[in-house]
């Protein structure tokens, strides 16, 4: 191979590779299956001594030992392991000979856009079961009157979160304003009807919105060692966190609880 062909051949091994690690970021990955699926699938090209380092905001590879190099970088990072799945598929069939690079190529570029989201409506039922079934999983109660209300107030507040994810980038924004409408709600429902319990349909609404993959993804980057990334992750989900309690915290302080 001429040295105009391998140096393309390379520039095209790291467009993919990149490629992959970013979607598994966005899709919610840990660093260390990041890492590794880039390096499978740079050594399953043929390629020599790949290298590696990912973080939640960019990922860096070289390759021909350091004399090509990029970067990437990752703004947007949610909870999809259906695109992580997919990613680690491809990489998978690629290993065992079953796609072939311009395959690969094809495929991963095409993940972004193919993967199949659920639908809104069947997102906030989710998430309006999920209230309610937590609520009572935490609080140890369960009535038809704090049931429902924890499922409404799960439902809206996260229609909310996304309604206002979509209208701002800064980030936490978007987590403290829907937490502010969820106690709005929660206080509107105990004025209606005084027998609900405003900390129990509190509870299971905010479970919706808790960081519980962020923060189980920092302790295994952590254990995995990993120490950059878990530090961060662990840090991003205590601002969620913070920005959860700050918006319960305004709603009963100016409001009355």
């Amino acid at each position: 191979m001429r040295q105009s062909e391998e140096t393309e051949f390379y520039q095209q091994v790291l467009a993919i590779c990149l490629t992959a690690g970013r979607l598994m970021i966005v899709g919610g990955s840990e660093m260390y299956r990041v890492e590794d699926t880039m390096l499978r699938i740079a050594r399953n090209a043929g390629v020599r001594d790949p290298r590696v380092f990912a973080t939640p905001t960019g990922v860096f590879m070289s390759l021909a030992g350091g004399e090509l190099s990029q970067m990437i970088q990752v703004r947007e990072r949610n909870m999809n392991l259906e695109l992580v799945d997919r990613v680690n598929g491809l990489s998978r069939e690629f290993a065992n000979h079953e796609l072939d690079f311009a395959e690969l190529r094809d495929q991963i570029e095409a993940v972004e856009t193919t993967t199949p989201s659920f639908p809104l409506w069947l997102q906030v039922l989710g998430a309006a079961a999920l209230s309610a079934t937590l609520m009572v999983l935490f609080m140890n109660d369960y009535d038809w009157i704090n049931f429902p209300a924890a499922a409404g107030v799960g439902g809206l507040g996260f229609l909310a979160y996304v309604w206002f994810k979509q209208m701002t980038r800064i980030r936490f924004i978007s987590e403290l304003l829907a937490t502010i409408v969820m106690g709005l709600l929660t206080l509107l429902l105990h004025r209606l009807f005084p027998v609900t319990t405003v900390a129990n349909i509190l509870i299971g609404g905010l479970m919706t919105l808790v960081p519980g993959l962020a923060l189980t993804n920092a302790l295994r980057d952590l254990f995995m060692g990993d120490l950059l990334s878990g530090v961060v992750r662990l840090f991003e989900a205590g601002l969620t966190a913070v920005s959860l309690g700050a918006g319960v915290a305004l709603v009963i302080k100016f409001f009355g609880a």
